[in-house]
């Protein structure tokens, strides 16, 4: 299927990269869209977690298994199924596996993923979502307490301990991939430009 566009969205923790990709899709119609997350893919942490905010480092690219997820992307470009790891947040374990057929847009969400050169590939377009940096922990905050199970404490070691550092190191220089930045101000305006975008390469395949 050479007629398939996958999109990347990638910005720091809590910045709106899963809002925005959801925006996208509801416009141009979830039976032509997926959207696929980095946080699908991480590795079995079970063994090493200790407590919350501990010292394991899920903001670092080792945490994830890309090279898996690299070879997803390039099955659903080829028209093929798929299926993706379903993670438990609260016991830091794949548990299942959900199936994914091929569809026309796929949108890729992830912190990690403009940094790892065996993904930047199969990407036709890659959108940064910038965020303050108070306003994607507030926003994290709230997730992973009210829908991940953490405790406050957790999440605030974890976010200046490991979550900061990553997004210095990793996640920020990767925003030179990116072919457009996405803003708290223009976050409206993006998701219609982007819409109308793809529809126009849609109508041209």
């Amino acid at each position: 299927m050479n007629n398939i566009l996958i999109i990347g969205i990638a910005g720091g923790s809590g910045s709106g990269k899963t809002t925005f990709a959801h925006r996208l899709a509801n416009s141009l119609g979830d039976d032509l869209c997926t959207v696929i997350a980095q946080d699908s893919y991480y590795i079995d942490q079970s063994h090493l977690f200790d407590h919350d905010g501990g010292s394991v480092n899920f903001d670092h690219p080792d945490a994830l298994d890309f090279a898996l997820m690299a070879g997803h992307l390039n099955d659903l470009r080829c028209g093929k199924t798929i299926h993706v790891p379903v993670y438990d947040f609260a016991s830091h374990k794949r548990v299942d596996a959900q199936q994914l057929d091929p569809v026309q847009i796929i949108f890729v969400d992830g912190i990690l993923i403009f940094s790892q050169p065996e993904l930047l590939d199969h990407f036709d377009h890659k959108l940064y979502i910038d965020c303050p940096e108070d306003i994607r922990f507030q926003r994290r905050l709230h997730r992973d307490v009210n829908e991940r199970g953490r405790t406050e404490q957790g999440v605030h070691d974890q976010f200046h301990k490991q979550v900061k550092p990553m997004h210095d190191q990793f996640v920020e220089p990767s925003k030179n991939h990116a072919c457009d930045i996405v803003n708290i101000d223009n976050f409206d305006e993006k998701v219609s430009h982007w819409t109308n975008l793809i529809n126009q390469k849609m109508l041209a395949f």
